[in-house]
């Protein structure tokens, strides 16, 4: 019997100038790929730099994490952009995470779109079709982290563009799979013991529970942990552990999806 494999990924470098955001130094010991912000949601050129070489450090695999143009909402406010526009703002970013990577000897391996623009495309066709063509243009061996079962999914499957499926340890689901969102009753998955038994259920069952109660089936190749709550290092460790305890192996998207 083959043992299950999965990535567990953490949004990281969302420190910007004198403002300083999750402690990525020691989350990143627990985790197998970073999502890097690139400037647009977060992060300046300094804590990219310092973001890759700490990835680097630790064997951490290295991921873009483009966003729409927004520091003051952090990413999170829809925008009304047309996909090429989308796809612009996603190549623009690559690039930029890119020279950093390039410069320290590695290699960009994944994309993960971020808070606001990782929704919309999650459900809309054309926008994910244009962030998906953007990711493709750029490096066709860039795999994009989408979630599972959304718009982003289908899109990188139509055009051929590799993909990993993305499971939400504190986030709550609607019934269509879609993340409940942020400010509504059961967005946020807050005891620690629920979330890390979903995580399990999603891994080693490819099920979990909605906000409505109801069972839906999900994929999990990997699991994102925000970095930058309060309890965020203990949270990291503890679904790592629980994980491994479950028999399964934490491993990079690359292998994963191989």
């Amino acid at each position: 019997m083959s043992v299950k494999l999965v990535d567990l990924n953490c949004d990281l470098g969302e420190s910007f100038g004198a403002y300083k955001m999750g402690d990525d130094s020691e989350v990143i010991r627990f985790i197998t790929s970073a999502n890097i912000a690139c400037g647009y949601h977060a992060s300046d050129p300094v804590v990219m730099a310092e973001t890759v070489k700490m990835c680097k450090r630790n064997g951490v695999a290295v991921g873009c994490h483009p966003g729409f143009p927004d520091l003051m909402g952090f990413g999170r406010r829809n925008m009304d952009v047309t996909p090429d526009e989308a796809k612009a703002y996603v190549l623009y970013q690559i690039g930029a995470l890119y020279s950093f990577a390039r410069v320290n000897g590695v290699e960009l391996k994944h994309v993960k779109p971020h808070g606001a623009l990782y929704n919309m495309a999650g459900k809309d066709i054309a926008l994910a079709r244009a962030v998906c063509e953007g990711i493709m243009e750029f490096d066709k061996e860039l795999i994009l982290l989408g979630l599972s079962g959304s718009a982003m999914i289908a899109a990188a499957e139509e055009i051929g563009l590799r993909s990993a499926k993305e499971v939400f340890a504190d986030r709550g689901y609607e019934d269509d799979g879609s993340l409940v969102k942020r400010g509504r009753p059961g967005a946020m998955i807050t005891d620690e013991d629920e979330a890390i038994a979903r995580v399990v259920g999603m891994v080693k069952y490819g099920r979990v529970k909605t906000v409505s109660g109801r069972k839906i089936d999900i994929r999990a190749d990997s699991v994102c942990v925000h970095g930058d709550g309060a309890k965020a290092l203990e949270f990291v460790k503890k679904i790592g552990a629980e994980l491994v305890g479950n028999g399964v192996r934490l491993a990079e998207l690359n292998e994963v999806i191989s």
